[in-house]
C-alpha cells in the first residue's frame, strides 16, 4: 500500500509540473515586459549623458563680451557727423564713444547675440530713429523708402531708400592690426544687420544701387586704434565734434581776451610815455 502511495504522489507530481501543459504556459510577457524596461532604460542613461556632455550654444556676442565697430551715416549724399558721445550711464550696453567707434558689451540677453543690431543700437540712442524702411539723424529730416532727398543735398530731388553698407576688418595678431577688410556688402535692411566684431558700417539714405562709403578715415583711426589695445578716444575724438561748437568755443573766447587785454594796456601805456616825452622836449 506504501509503494502504491507512492507511486500516485509521483505520478500526480509530474501531471502537474513537469508535462508539457506547464511549459506552453511559461510567463513570457512578463519576460517582454523586463526587457523592455532595461531597454527604456539604457535609452534614458545614454540620452542623459549625451545632453550632459554637449555645450550649450552660445550666440555671440554673449552678455559680458566686449566687440567694437565703427559707424557713420550717408544721408543723400553728405556724410554726417559722428554721432555724440552715448551717457555714461546708459542702460544700454551698445554705446557710442563719439568718435564713431561703438562699443558692443550687452548687459542683457534682450540685446546679446543675434539681438545684437544696428536697430537695437539706434533704438536706445536719443534722437536716431532707424528702421529697414525710415532713417532719422538726430537733428535732420526723417526719410522714408520711396521719397525724395531734400533741395541742397547732392541726392536732391533723387528718389532714395534705406541702407547700409558693411566690411570687417582682418584681424591680426598682437597690436598690428591693418586696415584689410572684407566684405563691401550692402543690405536694404539696415535695423536688421547684426553688429560683428572689427566691423565698418555706414548707414545711408541713397538711391538704390548707391555703393555707399566707408566712414571717415577719423572713425576708421579710432576703431583701429581700440583693436590695437590703445585707449578708446572718448574723450579726446568725440567730445571735440559735439563740444566745438558749444563748449569748445566759449572757453577759448573767455580765456583768451583777459590775457590779451591784460597785456595790451601795459605796453601800450608804456609807450605813450616815451612818446610824451619826446615832444616836451622838442618844446
Amino acid at each position: 500500500m506504501a509503494r502504491s502511495s507512492s507511486g500516485k504522489s509521483v505520478a500526480r507530481a509530474a501531471s502537474t509540473g513537469g508535462g508539457a501543459t506547464y511549459r506552453g504556459q511559461m510567463p513570457v510577457n512578463w519576460y517582454a515586459a523586463l526587457v523592455v524596461i532595461v531597454l527604456v532604460g539604457l535609452g534614458s542613461v545614454a540620452w542623459a549623458k549625451y545632453n550632459y556632455n554637449r555645450a550649450p550654444t552660445v550666440v555671440e556676442p554673449a552678455v559680458g563680451t566686449t566687440w567694437h565697430a565703427g559707424l557713420a551715416f550717408d544721408v543723400c549724399g553728405k556724410m554726417e557727423p559722428a554721432l555724440a558721445a552715448s551717457p555714461p550711464n546708459a542702460s544700454t550696453g551698445l554705446t557710442t564713444s563719439g568718435s564713431g567707434v561703438l562699443q558692443i558689451a550687452p548687459k542683457t540677453a534682450g540685446e546679446a547675440g543675434n539681438n545684437a543690431t544696428v536697430g537695437k543700437f539706434a533704438s536706445g540712442y536719443t534722437g536716431l530713429t532707424l528702421t529697414n524702411t525710415s532713417l532719422k539723424y538726430p537733428g535732420s529730416t526723417e526719410y522714408k523708402n520711396g521719397q525724395k532727398c531734400a533741395a541742397g543735398t547732392p541726392d536732391a530731388g533723387k528718389v532714395g531708400e534705406v541702407m547700409a553698407r558693411w566690411w570687417v576688418i582682418a584681424a591680426a595678431q598682437g597690436k598690428n592690426h591693418q586696415l584689410q577688410e572684407t566684405g563691401g556688402t550692402t543690405t536694404v535692411n539696415p535695423a536688421s544687420l547684426k553688429f560683428a566684431d572689427r566691423q565698418l558700417i555706414t548707414v545711408g539714405f541713397a538711391p538704390s544701387g548707391t555703393q555707399l562709403p566707408k566712414p571717415p578715415t577719423s572713425t576708421i583711426t579710432g576703431l583701429l586704434d581700440v583693436l590695437s589695445g590703445g585707449s578708446a578716444p572718448v574723450a579726446t575724438t568725440t567730445t571735440a565734434p559735439g563740444a566745438t561748437s558749444t563748449t569748445a568755443p566759449p572757453s577759448t573766447s573767455t580765456t583768451a581776451p583777459p590775457s590779451t587785454s591784460t597785456t595790451a594796456p601795459p605796453s601800450t601805456s608804456t609807450t605813450k610815455p616815451t612818446t610824451t616825452s619826446t615832444t616836451t622836449t622838442h618844446q
